[in-house]
């Protein structure tokens, strides 16, 4: 039973610690909850990387006010974001946040109005808002829990198990909201997501586990300035420090001074300082283990910090080259593209793109991730290229978030609409003349892809065993069968029209060069009057991306 009748902030980073661990724990089983039986079904990892993120931000210092808490949430879910769920996700909480300003102390009636204005904000950032989707759930949720706050409005048990009673109810409804759900079998992802969130808030809340508290007071004794870039040669790679306190009861006085010896052989830059009370201890050391070790012989170590002060000098080396050339005129356009495999990336450098962030199906990019690799563009605008329909948002966010230059996402949903976007690219014509032709040029491309199933399944009248090769178009399955070669000959015919002039045949990183020439040159000799050309892509679980305009 909830014995909590408000929430501070404390409580509320062990909510949100403990959400995040009970999504983690389950997120194979959420990634497993894909529309289409193919193998990059990643909604969960995205949502358990987007509130990892959250977490490490609120877990910095200790937070007493609930809304200051709430707000770090916010911060460290937006930039860790990947992917719709994460972006959507990151949204939730950025509502949650705001609607909290102020806040020591939250009460249920508070809780449930912040989940509503959460639920609102996630809207608000989806161009067109689909129903069946996390947001569904998020929005029925909340709104079922203002209800159930104006009832009882100091009972947070009842207002939980309203929260979980609600959210398996409009989850279920999800399979009946979306066809595609429904022909699949399953409940959507980014709600179960949620949902589990939600559940973690209720085991902290519960007492069944709640994360061990940070401590980030003040300890009362002399702090440690410390300049590492002011070494001149770094002999001894890590700074060390940590408190000792609750000392053990023979410990004395010399003990504390033999201690001090012992760090001396073993690093310089020592400070010892403190009582038998409590002991801060720093020291640079290449054996910061033993350093550690001493210190446990003579009581209980918190605070614990390791850095690695030859990293930190290549990071503000680099920094400072960076900033050297941000000094540099900015050139008038540049471009940043999302791609997945060696061949993909060749190909984009080859069309002078300037960034490269890895990602794809099966690693969706953070809003954190586009936005430095736009930061890291010398352009006074850049032309950002998703080549991914759930990387295409966060891009849209990255972009919010870049204020310093303008920022065009062009909506391509795969890289062969990338690579078109890119070749249409004109250094010499206004920028919204680039973004027009980039994305014509994107949208004339039609692309199948050739994977393979990781779960039997029927769909659209066709019976898939686990195992199977799939050709995808447009989102769809069209062509089922035992062989590689077969069913992208197959889902082929599927695309290409007598109007078409130009395949490209790009193969997967499991697919041989040899296999790759074979289904090139029969393409070719079935479309006489289209040129036939292959690239190695080396994208990963999908053997072949073939594109055609």
């Amino acid at each position: 039973m909830i014995q909590a009748k408000t929430i501070d902030g404390v409580l509320l980073r062990d909510m949100i610690v403990t959400g995040a661990a009970m999504l983690e724990k389950n997120r194979e089983a959420v990634d497993a909850l894909n529309v289409f039986p193919v193998p990059d079904g990643d909604t969960g990892t995205n949502m358990s990387l987007t509130m990892t993120s959250a977490t490490r931000e609120v877990s910095q210092k200790e937070y007493l006010s609930a809304g200051e808490a709430a707000a770090a949430v916010a911060k460290g879910a937006l930039r860790g974001a990947r992917g719709n769920s994460g972006v959507i996700t990151s949204q939730l909480f950025r509502g949650f946040a705001r609607a909290l300003e102020g806040v020591e102390r939250i009460t249920p009636v508070q809780f449930a109005a912040a989940l509503k204005r959460g639920a609102e904000t996630a809207y608000k950032a989806v161009m067109k808002p689909k129903e069946g989707t996390i947001l569904t759930v998020a929005r029925v949720i909340a709104e079922e829990a203002v209800k159930q706050a104006d009832k009882a409005p100091d009972d947070y048990d009842a207002l939980f198990a309203n929260i979980l009673s609600t959210g398996e109810k409009i989850l279920k409804k999800t399979q009946e909201m979306l066809p595609a759900l429904t022909a699949a079998g399953v409940v959507d992802a980014g709600g179960r997501g949620l949902l589990l969130i939600y559940m973690g808030y209720v085991a902290c809340l519960k007492g069944e586990e709640i994360p061990t508290e940070v401590n980030n007071e003040s300890d009362g004794v002399a702090a440690f300035e410390d300049d590492h870039d002011s070494l001149d040669e770094i002999k001894f790679a890590y700074c060390t420090e940590f408190l000792i306190q609750n000392l053990y009861p023979d410990i004395l006085e010399e003990d504390i001074d033999s201690f001090r010896r012992r760090l001396n052989r073993i690093g310089d830059c020592v400070l010892v300082v403190g009582d038998l009370g409590l002991v801060k201890v720093h020291v640079h050391t290449n054996e910061p283990g033993k350093a550690l070790e001493y210190g446990l012989s003579l009581g209980e170590l918190v605070n614990l910090k390791i850095e690695n002060m030859v990293q930190q000098r290549r990071d503000n080396q680099a920094a400072a080259q960076k900033k050297a050339e941000a000094e540099k005129p900015a050139k008038e356009y540049g471009m940043v593209a999302v791609s997945l495999g060696e061949g993909f990336n060749h190909i984009f450098t080859d069309l002078t793109v300037d960034s490269i962030v890895e990602g794809g199906q099966t690693m969706n990019p953070s809003i954190e991730d586009l936005s430095d690799a736009i930061e890291k563009t010398h352009a006074k605008t850049v032309f950002v290229l998703p080549n991914n329909g759930n990387v295409i948002l966060a891009a849209q966010q990255a972009a919010k978030l870049c204020e310093d230059k303008k920022v065009v996402v062009i909506p391509t949903k795969n890289v062969a609409m990338g690579i078109a976007a890119a070749i249409a690219f004109q250094p010499e014509v206004s920028a919204e003349e680039n973004a027009a032709a980039m994305e014509e040029a994107a949208q004339r491309v039609r692309t199948g892809t050739v994977t393979y199933a990781v779960r039997d399944t029927d769909i659209d009248d066709m019976h898939i065993n686990e195992g199977d090769i799939i050709g995808l178009y447009n989102g769809a399955i069209h062509t089922v069968g035992n062989n590689i070669h077969d069913v992208t000959r197959d889902l082929m015919k599927e695309i290409i029209t007598e109007d078409d002039e130009l395949i490209t045949v790009y193969y997967g990183k499991d697919t041989s060069e040899e296999d790759a020439q074979a289904l090139t040159d029969e393409l070719a000799e079935l479309y006489e009057d289209c040129d036939v050309e292959m690239q190695m892509g080396g994208q990963p679980l999908y053997y072949y991306l073939v594109s055609v305009e």
